[in-house]
């Protein structure tokens, strides 16, 4: 899969990038981890996606950093690791299960969550594709409404917390997306999220 990118009013700017590579690099796309955010807080960069099922990557020597390793695969969604300026980065993601209309040229559609040591609950949207300019990104979780800021080809939560709490007690997810080329519905399922979730807090506990 491919990498994953949260203020009523923002404070800050961060630009994520996420990648797609197990057991094959498949995709570098602008995202699931960060976006950029108002001037106030800076987010670092999102980890990277691996591709849901696989095994994880075994540890080669030498210099070359680690890619990212697979904690395991939740129902539909996947939790993983990566190394990030010596830190271990924790996420969890999922892959829209459909899309509509078809975009010509849209690629990968990816909602994740990300934890850091210092960095909590990073929620970022992946769309495939370029957002209109000042777009927002309408998020449904069950009957809870939010709204996603936009950047570029990505999409954040202003309150990530809130966000992984919806998401746990929530069954789906469907995100409205203010394309350039038009407005598109991408729906995922949030089954399997609750325990994706409770790995990847315990694999990057809070410091």
């Amino acid at each position: 899969m491919t990498w994953l990118r949260l203020l009523a009013t923002p404070a800050r700017r961060i630009s994520p990038v996420m990648l797609i590579q197990f057991p094959r690099l498949l995709a570098a796309c602008a995202m699931p981890m960060l976006l950029a955010l108002p001037a106030a807080a800076q987010t670092p960069k999102s980890p990277p996606t691996i591709k849901a099922g696989a095994p994880a990557k075994p540890a080669t020597a030498g210099p070359t950093p680690a890619g990212p390793k697979s904690i395991g695969k939740y129902d539909d969604w996947t939790a993983a690791t990566h190394q990030e300026a010596g830190a271990t980065v924790c996420y969890a993601f999922a892959r829209a299960l459909s899309s509509t209309p078809a975009v010509a040229g849209r690629g990968a559609v990816i909602v994740t969550i990300t934890q850091r040591p210092t960095l909590r609950d990073s929620v970022a949207i992946e769309a495939g594709a370029p957002y209109a300019a000042n777009a927002v990104a309408s998020v449904q979780v069950d009957q809870t409404a939010i709204e996603f800021y936009t950047d570029k080809r990505n999409a954040f939560a202003r309150d990530g917390k809130a966000v992984a709490a919806a998401f746990a007690k929530g069954s789906k997810l469907v995100v409205k997306s203010p394309l350039q080329k038009g407005v598109a519905t991408d729906t995922f399922s949030l089954k399997g999220f609750g325990k994706a979730y409770e790995a990847i807090v315990k694999a990057c506990p809070a410091k």
